[in-house]
């Protein structure tokens, strides 16, 4: 039988009631312990705190969105202001620029960026709490009007080699693929550090070289590090750096010959030791007028030179420096010479001169110095680009530009 609640006497409905009440009391008692969890002791029941709030992220990144004609040679930098840094990527199209967390807790791209190029950052960070921040930017870097390549020489015939073995005299040269016309941004770019450490100054050789020497000959085993920080310098007329370039060289055992015209002498000392005494004949002197109305000379110019090139064999004539008349008493035919060992661009060399029959002497030569054959062959193989060859008591200097002429000059006056 079902019973409706009016349907019971007032007694029996009363008492119902009554149990639901208490029933539905003793639940909601339940549930509020339930919520509020332990009671503290005394039966008092312990209300939680709520979780403190986030600390706000700041993530920054530059170069600034949007920016324009950002020198490539800049780093890409992330930086985190309360949370954690948890990942930066820098892109170009499908390209990922290198980069890493540096010790400071900032993310710094690792390889130069390239010129007239868009690139995109994304960077994403953590919150107290844990919470993801995520920022994006993009910027474009400048575009040049033209580029110049950077190259290091041990002269003009040849280039340097890093890691290489060199002379005592053999400056540091840089040099450009194009003019540069601002010379003091090119030299704040290049970083020159040696072991020991040496004062060095600057000098142009041309628009497109600048050389860079102590001021007195290399110590023997100095280290020599050089830099070129050119990417995104303006080096003139709107001709940048087109990458940054480095090398390094060091300077070997100290070899310096020294060539006296008048007792028609050359002695080696190798560490300050005589190594070996060679008779010599050098230039007769004079001058003459080449086909194109240029004045030549016969000296063996003074002053100290630096080795430049050797060549087993070299072809020699008066016609490779412009005297081509056969009537000229200086004019020479085409000769084959061996063992030769050139230290200015003009022409002068070591070398073995078999015909000559007045070494230790006279001075018979057309400029070079003519050694017997087994000491030209001694010098020859003993010798290195940038060791040092002093020539003394001829009567016309070596310029500073024949050659490597950087030592003819003094360290006070170099560069001006």
């Amino acid at each position: 039988m079902i019973y409706s609640i009016g349907n019971h006497s007032p007694s029996i409905a009363g008492a119902m009631i009554r149990r639901r009440e208490v029933i539905l009391g003793a639940l909601g008692a339940t549930a509020v312990a339930a919520a509020a969890g332990d009671s503290a002791p005394g039966g008092a029941a312990a209300v939680s705190s709520p979780p403190p709030p986030a600390v706000p992220v700041k993530l920054g990144i530059t170069p600034a969105t949007g920016a324009k004609a950002v020198s490539p040679g800049e780093p890409v930098v992330v930086t985190v202001d309360g949370g954690t840094l948890r990942s930066a990527t820098v892109m170009t199209g499908n390209r990922t620029v290198r980069g890493a967390v540096q010790p400071d807790g900032t993310w710094r791209s690792t390889e130069d960026l390239a010129y007239g190029t868009t690139y995109r950052v994304t960077a994403s960070a953590t919150d107290s709490l844990g919470a993801t921040v995520e920022k994006t930017s993009a910027f474009t870097t400048l575009k040049p009007r033209t580029t110049a390549k950077i190259t290091f020489r041990a002269n003009a015939m040849n280039s340097l080699e890093a890691g290489n073995i060199y002379g005592v005299g053999q400056p540091v040269i840089v040099a450009f693929s194009r003019p540069v016309t601002d010379r003091a941004a090119a030299e704040k770019a290049i970083d020159i550090s040696t072991s020991p450490a040496v004062e060095g100054k600057f000098y142009w050789a041309s628009s497109q070289a600048v050389h860079w020497r102590p001021a007195r000959y290399w110590a023997k085993g100095t280290t020599i590090k050089v830099g070129v920080n050119a990417l995104g310098v303006d080096l003139g007329n709107g001709v940048y750096g087109a990458r940054n370039a480095t090398t390094h060289f060091t300077i070997g055992r100290q070899l310096i010959a020294i060539n006296n015209t008048r007792t028609h002498r050359v002695k080696v000392y190798i560490d300050g030791t005589l190594v070996r005494d060679m008779a010599c004949s050098n230039g007769r002197g004079g001058y003459t007028t080449g086909a194109n109305g240029q004045s030549i000379h016969f000296w063996t110019q003074a002053g100290p030179h630096v080795v430049l090139h050797r060549e087993k064999w070299h072809s020699m004539s008066s016609a490779s420096y412009g005297l081509t008349d056969p009537s000229n008493p200086y004019f020479y035919a085409p000769e084959d010479v061996e063992y030769c060992t050139r230290i200015t661009y003009s022409g002068e060399f070591l070398h073995a001169a078999p015909w000559n029959h007045s070494l230790g002497r006279a001075n018979l030569s057309h400029g070079c110095v003519n050694l017997g054959v087994a000491d030209a062959r001694w010098f020859f193989e003993n010798c290195l680009l940038g060791d040092v060859v002093e020539v003394r008591h001829s009567p016309k200097s070596l310029p500073i530009w024949d050659g490597l002429g950087d030592w003819a000059v003094s360290f006070q006056r170099y560069g001006h």
